[in-house]
C-alpha cells in the first residue's frame, strides 16, 4: 500500500517542519524570558538549578490500607515511622535516653507535652526552655539541611521566619555570632515566646522529615474516622494516592452509583461506624431505620451483628443497627442483581444468588449442589421478582443517593481522591500500586476485553484509570461509566480486588464455609519470584535493577512467618494491620516504608494505644526496622524531580545563548 504523501516527507517539507519547531522554540524562550529577562537572571538560576541537583535525594514516606485508623496514622505521620526519633538518637550521642525520649514526644506533640510537663511541674526553667531550644533547633538545621533555603523559608511560619532562619543558618563554629545566637534565645525565653518557637520549630520538624508521603490505597472502612485522615492529607503539603478498593467503593457512592452506596453503607455498618455517615457526613439514615424497623422485626443479630473492637453498644442499638444491615444488605444484592444483567461484558453471573433461592424450602442452589440457608426471613423479595426493589426500599435508595451526591464533605473528599489519586504510579524509579498486576496461573498477564479490545498489564491499568476519571467528568446520559468502578470495587480481573469472586452473600447466609473462600489472583503467589517482579517493572518501562514494586492490599501475616519482602527484594508489602480488625491476624499493627537517599527503611509497627499514652510513657510504636540496601546513595539528579530540573537547565541554557546571540533581547529595570 502505497503512504500518503503527507507520510514521506520530502527535503522542503522537512524544512518546514523544522522551520516551524524552531519558531515555537522562539515563542517558548520569549516566555521564559519574561521570568528570567536577562543574562544575570538567567544565568543565577541555572547555577540555583545546578546546586540543587547535588543536594542529597529527599525522604518519601509510604503507608497503605490505614483503614480509617486516624490516631496511628496521624502517630505515624508526627513521628516519620521513627525517622526522627532514629535523627535524634544519631545526633544526642551524649544525652541520655529520658531526656531523649522526652525530646522526641515534645517533637511529636509539642502543645500537649508542654502542657503535661507544666502541669507536673511547679514551673518549667528558663535552663529548660534554653536546652530544649538548643537542642531543637540543633535537629531542626540537620533535618532542613537536605533542602535550599528558599524551600525551607517557604515553610517558615510567617509570625517568626526571620528569627527562625537566623538560628538556622547560623553556623556552630562561627565564634563571631555565638553572643547573638545566644541573645536570640535569651530574648525569646525572656519575653515569654519560647512555648511558641518550641511548637513552630517541631512543626517544621516533621514537616522537613519527610519530602513525599505515598497512601497506597485503601482510606475508607473497617476504622472510625477516614474523614479525618482525607482532612490531614489535603492539608499535607506533598502527598499522591494510589486507590484502593475501598477507596474506589466510596468514589463510586459519591458519584451515586447504588451499588457502591448500598455496599458503602453496610459495610459502615457493619464495623459500627454509623457516626461515620450520620456525623461525619451528616447523612440521614432514618429512612433506612424505618424501612429496618418495619420489614425486619425478628432479626438473628449473630450473622448481621456489628464487629466491634474495644466498644460497645446496647441492646436497643445493636438490633437496630442488625436489621439496617440486613436491610440495606438486601438491597445491594438486588441492586447488584440489576447490574450484571445489564453488564454482561463483566462476565458475573456467578454473583447472582437471589434466584437460585427456593424460599418455600430455605434451600439455594449453587454449582448443581443445594445448601440450607442460615436465615430464611426475606420479607422485601418477591420469588417470582427476586431482584426488583420494593416501593419503599427505591425510595430509600434514591433518598440515600441524593444524599451522597449532595452532601458537600463527601463530595470534597470524593474530589480529593479523584485529583490526587491514580491506579499506579511511576515515581524515582519505582512502581507503586494497591492491589495486584493480574495474571494467570502459567505468571502471564491476565487479558480482558473490552468492546473487541484487549487489555493486559500496563494497559489494562491504564484502561481503568481513564475509566476512572470519566467516571468523574463525563455526564452519565452520554456513557455511565460509574458501572466500572463497581467492577473495580469485586470484579475478578481488577487490580484492586485480585480475587475470584466476592463471596458476601455466602458468609451471610450461608453456614458451609467452603462457599466463603475467595481465590486470590495467581500474582500473589507469582510475586515471590524475582523474575515475575523484573517483569512487571519492565512492562511499566521501568529499570528491574534499579526499581521496586511496593503493594498494599493484602495484610502480611507476620506471626505466621510471612515477610512483606518479596521477590528478592524487588517487592515490598506495607500492609501488615495499621487495621486493628486485621492485627489478630497479622500480629503487628502495620508496616510503614521510608524512602532515603541511601536506603529503604521497612519499620514493623506495634499497635497504637492512644496519644494520650505516647504523651505519658514517650513510647513508641516501632517493632523492628529492615533494611533494603540501595546501589548508590542517590541524589537530587537521580530523582523524577532531577530530570524536570535538568529539562529546564537545558532550556535556560537555550535562552542564554539567544541572549548571547541578539536573538532575544534583554530587559532591565
Amino acid at each position: 500500500m502505497k503512504k500518503p504523501e503527507w507520510a514521506c516527507p520530502s527535503g522542503k517539507s522537512l524544512l518546514i517542519l523544522r522551520m516551524v519547531k524552531e519558531m515555537n522554540d522562539l515563542k517558548y524562550l520569549k516566555l521564559l524570558s519574561k521570568q528570567y529577562p536577562n543574562i544575570p537572571a538567567v544565568s543565577t538560576e541555572i547555577i540555583n538549578l545546578k546546586a540543587i541537583l547535588n543536594l542529597p535525594k529527599s525522604p518519601e514516606h509510604f503507608l497503605t490500607d490505614l483503614h480509617g485508623e486516624y490516631e496511628a496514622f496521624q502517630h505515624m505521620l508526627k513521628t516519620a515511622s521513627g525517622l526522627i526519633k532514629f535523627k535524634i538518637d544519631q545526633i544526642f550521642t551524649g544525652v541520655i535516653d529520658a531526656d531523649k525520649k522526652e525530646l522526641a514526644t515534645i517533637i511529636f506533640y509539642p502543645e500537649d507535652k508542654l502542657k503535661k510537663l507544666k502541669e507536673s511541674e511547679e514551673e518549667l526553667t528558663t535552663e529548660w526552655y534554653k536546652t530544649t531550644l538548643e537542642r531543637i533547633i540543633k535537629l531542626c538545621k540537620v533535618i532542613s539541611s537536605k533542602y535550599t533555603r528558599s524551600k525551607v523559608r517557604k515553610a517558615l511560619p510567617e509570625n517568626f521566619s526571620y528569627i527562625i532562619e537566623e538560628l538556622l543558618h547560623l553556623k556552630g563554629e562561627n565564634k563571631n555570632k555565638e553572643g547573638y545566637r545566644d541573645e536570640i534565645i535569651k530574648t525569646i525565653i525572656d519575653i515569654g515566646q519560647a512555648e511558641e518557637f518550641i511548637i513552630s520549630l517541631s512543626n517544621l520538624i516533621q514537616t522537613f522529615a519527610v519530602d513525599k508521603l505515598h497512601i497506597i490505597g485503601d482510606v475508607f472502612d473497617r476504622g472510625p474516622a477516614p474523614h479525618k485522615i482525607l482532612d490531614t492529607l489535603q492539608d499535607h503539603h506533598n502527598c499522591d494516592i494510589q486507590w484502593g478498593n475501598h477507596d474506589i467503593l466510596w468514589m463510586g457512592a459519591a458519584l451515586g452509583q447504588k451499588s457502591l452506596i448500598a455496599t458503602a453503607i453496610r459495610t459502615t455498618l457493619r464495623y459500627g461506624n454509623l457516626d461515620l455517615l450520620e456525623e461525619a457526613y451528616g447523612i440521614n439514615m432514618r429512612p433506612l431505620a424505618r424501612l429496618a424497623r418495619s420489614f425486619y422485626k425478628n432479626i438473628d443479630c449473630n450473622n448481621f451483628c456489628p464487629k466491634l473492637i474495644d466498644e460497645e453498644l446496647d441492646q436497643q442499638d445493636k438490633n437496630i443497627t442488625s436489621k439496617m444491615q440486613k436491610a440495606i444488605a438486601i438491597i445491594q444484592f438486588k441492586l447488584e442483581g440489576n447490574l450484571i444483567k445489564r453488564r454482561s461484558e463483566f462476565n458475573m453471573n456467578e454473583a447472582l444468588y437471589l434466584d437460585k433461592i427456593d424460599y418455600e424450602q430455605g434451600t439455594i442452589k449453587l454449582d448443581g449442589q443445594e445448601y440450607e440457608l442460615n436465615n430464611t426471613d426475606f420479607p422485601t423479595i418477591d420469588p417470582e421478582n427476586p431482584y426488583q426493589l420494593n416501593q419503599q426500599e427505591q425510595e430509600v435508595i434514591n433518598q440515600l443517593s441524593y444524599s451522597f451526591k449532595n452532601n458537600e464533605k463527601l463530595q470534597e473528599h470524593a474530589r480529593f481522591l479523584f485529583n490526587n489519586g491514580s491506579m499506579y504510579l511511576k515515581y524515582n524509579g519505582n512502581l507503586l500500586f494497591h492491589g495486584c498486576i493480574p495474571l494467570n496461573e502459567a505468571g502471564d498477564f491476565s487479558t480482558i476485553e473490552i468492546n473487541g479490545e484487549l487489555y493486559q498489564g500496563k494497559k489494562l491499568l491504564d484502561f481503568f484509570d481513564d475509566v476512572v476519571r470519566k467516571s468523574y467528568s463525563y455526564k452519565f446520559e452520554e456513557k455511565d461509566y460509574r458501572d466500572w468502578l463497581w467492577y473495580l470495587w469485586r470484579g475478578e480481573l481488577s487490580p484492586l480486588f485480585g480475587k475470584d469472586k466476592m463471596t458476601t452473600f455466602c458468609r451471610y447466609f450461608i453456614d458451609d464455609k467452603s462457599l466463603h473462600q475467595e481465590q486470590k489472583n495467581p500474582y500473589y503467589q507469582a510475586r515471590e519470584k524475582e523474575a515475575i517482579c523484573n517483569k512487571i517493572l519492565n512492562e511499566f518501562n521501568l529499570d528491574p535493577e534499579e526499581g521496586h514494586i511496593i503493594n498494599g492490599h493484602t495484610p502480611v501475616k507476620e506471626k505466621k512467618g510471612e515477610t512483606p519482602i518479596k521477590g528478592n527484594g524487588k517487592l515490598l508489602v506495607i500492609d501488615g494491620g495499621i487495621s486493628a480488625f486485621y492485627q489478630p491476624k497479622t500480629g503487628i499493627a502495620g508496616y510503614t516504608l521510608i524512602y532515603n537517599s541511601d536506603e529503604m527503611r521497612l519499620i514493623s509497627h506495634k499497635p497504637f494505644v492512644s496519644k494520650e499514652a505516647a504523651l505519658e510513657g514517650g513510647n513508641d510504636i516501632i517493632s523492628s526496622m529492615r533494611i533494603v540496601e540501595l546501589k548508590k546513595k542517590e541524589k537530587i539528579a537521580d530523582t523524577d524531580i532531577g530530570e524536570k530540573l535538568n529539562n529546564k537547565i537545558n532550556n535556560l541554557m537555550e535562552l542564554l545563548q539567544a541572549y548571547k546571540k541578539g536573538i532575544i533581547k534583554e530587559k532591565y529595570e
